[in-house]
């Protein structure tokens, strides 16, 4: 369920992200792209969530 929701969230602010930057620059908002990206970007955090380490610290 937690890959669903991260993928949603993601989705959404990438596409409200893609809207914005488009509108100010003046540049049409292309959904198709804005969609890969999202999927890229959702990838991404799902591999970095991978890589972080979950357990604290013992010794700094």
């Amino acid at each position: 369920m937690r890959f669903f929701w991260t993928f949603f969230w993601t989705f959404l602010l990438v596409e409200m992200l893609a809207y914005v930057v488009s509108s100010m620059s003046s540049v049409t908002f292309d959904y198709a792209t804005a969609a890969v990206i999202s999927v890229g970007v959702a990838i991404l955090i799902f591999i970095l969530s991978a890589i972080i380490p979950n357990q604290p610290v013992e010794k700094h």
